[in-house]
């Protein structure tokens, strides 16, 4: 194998798995030489990488590597990404995924993503199916350039942006962002008390914003977005703690249609409901 690559492996194992490692060596060569996997696999040397050394250094203390180089391709995309936005998740593509096998292709649909962050859903819905007008909401101007300029680098993708706290909004302004067929959101949906259990990669770099709710009120988001009725369908991601609760939310505020799903791993990770607006 590329030298390297073995290098890379041998510094970072121990600390990642080794398939963790490997991924991150082709990343890393990817990244700094512009050589293709395969092409990297074929070469008995590679060009010295000056800044190996430092990042080395940064994934050494878990910083994720999408990080590191400000971007990952996530469902197609090559989205942007810092500290102030969430890596896009495997799970969050499935949701995505549901989405489109649960909703008519040929119907010009409206769409709003509440939550947007990279703008990942969003992006991923309308680059799927561009006769949908898509929306994408977060309560940050800071974040919602990210999302900008994740439309701008992925075709130009059209985008409705607005910026608004759905948690500290009243009714009515809230209802000036108007009915929609979809509303998806991918909420904050970890409890504080989960902080145990996680990885520092996540703990020490990713926005504690979009990751966490008290334990007291773990259905928050979930609470504030199914009370706005802003959309006929309604498509969560959610905490896999509380998937009967939230799906029992959705009945209370008079969605019907209600259905939990699970992610590849076989956790209740998702919830949909309908009702009439």
């Amino acid at each position: 194998m590329n030298p390297t690559i073995n290098y890379i492996i041998s510094e970072l194992d121990g600390i990642y798995s080794h398939e963790e490692a490997r991924e991150m060596a082709f990343w890393v060569v990817e990244e700094t030489t512009g050589l293709s996997r395969a092409a990297i696999s074929a070469r008995k040397d590679t060009q010295n990488i000056s800044n190996i050394e430092i990042i080395l250094k940064r994934l050494r203390k878990k910083e994720p590597i999408q990080y590191i180089f400000g971007h990952t391709l996530w469902y197609g995309l090559d989205l942007l990404v810092n500290t102030c936005t969430l890596i896009p998740r495997p799970e969050t593509a499935e949701l995505v995924d549901l989405i489109l096998q649960t909703m008519p292709e040929n119907e010009p649909l409206n769409v709003l993503d509440i939550g947007t962050g990279t703008g990942a859903i969003a992006l991923a819905l309308k680059s799927r199916r561009p006769n949908w007008s898509v929306s994408a909401l977060d309560f940050s101007p800071s974040i919602l350039s990210i999302t900008a300029a994740n439309a701008q680098r992925n075709g130009n993708l059209q985008l409705d942006l607005i910026q608004m706290d759905i948690l500290e909004n009243t009714h009515d302004n809230l209802d000036n962002i108007g009915k929609f067929d979809i509303v998806v959101s991918n909420p904050p949906y970890i409890c504080e008390s989960e902080k145990t259990s996680m990885e520092s990669n996540v703990l020490d770099y990713e926005p504690a914003s979009a990751l966490f709710v008290p334990d007291d009120d773990p259905l928050l988001f979930y609470r504030r977005i199914a009370s706005l009725k802003s959309g006929k369908h309604l498509f969560f991601e959610i905490n896999s703690r509380f998937g009967l609760e939230t799906a029992q939310l959705l009945r209370d505020f008079g969605y019907f249609d209600v259905n939990i799903y699970q992610d590849m791993y076989g956790k209740q990770r998702y919830v949909s409901g309908r009702i009439e607006i």
